[in-house]
């Protein structure tokens, strides 16, 4: 034995990996996450990675390990359900099961506002068929300045929800002000960590290892195509980006997260 380990459980006999069972993860499944002690349903399946939702209607996006999940009070690992048959083969790239036979149904009262057209984008190359089996338009804010007035404007109520998607939503940020500010039983704002919807893009997508650090004070779009090597407008540069994108897979959970939170949220029947 060799490396900065080799003086540890010297002399002991090497110790079996606990062997647990498979189980497959059929959406609905009710799994209890071992370490956080996160209880929920099962929405989404990957080999990394296991999206649940909780009575509450919470997501968490875990990572998928073996033994991570128990069952019914029994330590399981969680895999791949059954393949299905090849009508039910085809997937969006949201992850959703595609019904060649649903047609796209007219456009509801309610919306979902992103910041930008890039955002808009992003939505469509990953949700695009789940939002118009759903008939559901996203359309961009330009900016969230005049968040309150869009809000007002639109007019929400029963039936005509809005949902809101906002870049760097963390504390103290701009967002966070601004989200502050809407308080309406019809109205959900959700978003990302990120300073912008393109650092949603996972890096091993990109062929990176971090996307770069660009210095307060300076465009973050510009220093990023400084960066990348890229001397054309960032348009350009965020063209070449989407198109490396196939799938929710492709996208950090923080994003994957509030995208369908909102897409639950503004297609749920209206109450009475």
């Amino acid at each position: 034995m060799s490396g900065i380990l080799s003086d540890l459980d010297m002399g002991e006999p090497q110790r079996r990996r606990p062997a647990w069972p498979n189980l497959p993860a059929t959406k609905g499944l009710l799994v209890r996450h071992r370490s956080s002690g996160y209880v929920g349903k099962v929405r989404r399946f990957t080999a990394t990675w296991v999206m649940i939702i909780d009575q509450d209607g919470r997501e968490q996006t875990l990572r998928n390990e073996r033994g991570a999940f128990s069952v019914d009070g029994k330590t399981v690992s969680l895999v791949a359900p059954p393949v299905p048959t090849e009508r039910e083969q085809t997937k969006t790239a949201s992850g959703s099961i595609a019904q060649p036979t649903e047609k796209a149904r007219v456009a509801r009262a309610s919306r979902i506002l992103v910041e930008g057209i890039h955002d808009a984008e992003l939505v469509e190359k990953v949700w695009g068929d789940d939002l118009r089996i759903e008939g559901v338009v996203v359309e961009p804010l330009h900016g969230a300045d005049d968040l309150d007035e869009i809000v007002q404007r639109f007019g929400p109520r029963p039936g005509r929800r809005l949902g809101i998607l906002l870049d760097h939503l963390v504390n103290h940020s701009k967002e966070s002000r601004i989200a502050a500010t809407i308080d309406h039983p019809d109205v959900l704002i959700t978003g990302h960590p990120y300073v912008d919807v393109w650092q949603a893009i996972r890096p091993r997508v990109l062929g990176i290892e971090v996307w770069p650090t660009i210095p307060k004070g300076q465009d973050w779009k510009t220093g990023i195509c400084k960066e990348f090597g890229f001397h054309g407008p960032p348009g350009e540069l965020w063209r070449h980006l989407l198109g490396r994108v196939n799938n929710y897979a492709d996208l950090e959970p923080g994003l994957v997260g509030a995208v369908e939170q909102l897409i639950d949220f503004v297609t749920e029947p209206a109450r009475l």
